[in-house]
């Protein structure tokens, strides 16, 4: 099915895992430019100290597969963090073999993001 849909969205196996720089997200985020932020963590990560960035929604790395048609039907591009940037990492490989364009990942993730002074909710 994943080679079925990469043939389907263009993408070849190759396509590399864009990474976003947690100063270039947070002026993003500033500039009110459209994105969603999708933190990959389970529940218990999500919602406990120090949380999430703010306008995140929680799709825990298992449920990814199961949520593909919900993140497809927004057009915004998709940014995915998670603790460091590892399992938010996988997630971009699981969403670019889908077909989805436009996905980075958060380097450094929460952890990169908290150690900046940036707030998180």
């Amino acid at each position: 099915m994943t080679s079925f849909l990469s043939r389907l969205f263009g993408r070849s196996e190759a396509t590399p895992v864009e990474w976003l720089e947690i100063d270039e997200l947070s002026r993003r985020l500033a500039d009110g430019v459209p994105v969603v932020l999708i933190d990959v963590r389970g529940p218990d990560e999500y919602s406990t100290p120090p949380g999430h960035l703010p306008g995140a929604i929680n799709v825990p790395l298992p449920e990814l597969p199961t949520r593909f048609d919900e993140i497809a039907a927004d057009d915004r591009p998709v940014v995915l963090v998670c603790k460091t940037d590892r399992r938010s990492a996988k997630a971009a490989d699981m969403l670019l073999s889908a077909g989805f364009r436009n996905v980075a990942v958060l380097r450094g993730g929460t952890d990169g993001w908290h150690q900046k002074g940036l707030p998180l909710d």
